[in-house]
Order: C-alpha cells, then structure tokens, then sequence
C-alpha cells in the first residue's frame, strides 16, 4: 500500500490516519517509523471494515469507554482499534503477518500481548 502522508500543523493529535492518508502534525514524525506504523495498522483496520464501518465502530466504541471510565485518555487507549496499533505499533513486520480482523482479539482480550 503507497503511504500518503500530509503534514497538518493545527491538527489536534500527534498523528492520524483518515484513510488513504496519514496527518501528521509536524513535519519530522515522517521519520517516525513507530508512529507511521501505528497509523499503517490503522489503516489497514480502516480498509477491512470497508472504512466508514471502522469510523463508525471506533467512535461508538469511544463513547462506551467513556461511559464506563469517565476519562478521555482511558477511553481512547481501551479502544480496541489503538490497543491492537499501541500493541503492535513497534513490530515493523506485524502487518506483514497480521490476520484478517486481527483486532477482534482486543475486543474479548483485555490484557492482550503479544
């Protein structure tokens, strides 16, 4: 998959990816392989969900985690989409041999390693 990625300096997060891009906030994270990857594994996430799902899942997934921990930051770090990227996201050859919906395993396994 060729990477398209758009530096945005007012974006509101370090990074994100909004398929088929990868926003970056500043310039110099381009060399960030870590956060590139991390956005990579969300992209991937985005495509097999046929992307507005993933949005659609993602989102309603972030209101139930704030619904039950009632914090912006443990939310957003339960959703199961970012604790399947954080997980994986310092593995370079993870997307290489990811499964199909590879994060369903985040959604029954809360203490997921790998």
């Amino acid at each position: 998959m060729r990477l398209f990625i758009i530096h945005i300096p007012f974006l509101p997060a370090t990074a994100m990816a909004l398929y088929p891009f990868i926003l970056l906030k500043k310039k110099g994270l381009i060399q960030d392989i870590e956060i590139i990857n991390h956005e990579r594994i969300h992209l991937r996430q985005q495509v097999e969900l046929l992307i507005i799902p993933f949005y659609l899942l993602y989102f309603i997934n972030y209101l139930l985690n704030l619904s039950y921990y009632l914090n912006h930051d443990r939310a957003y770090f339960n959703i199961v989409f970012e604790r399947e990227a954080y997980c994986y996201d310092k593995d370079l050859t993870y997307l290489q041999k990811r499964g199909l919906w590879a994060w369903v395993n985040f959604v029954v396994n809360k203490h997921h390693n790998h």
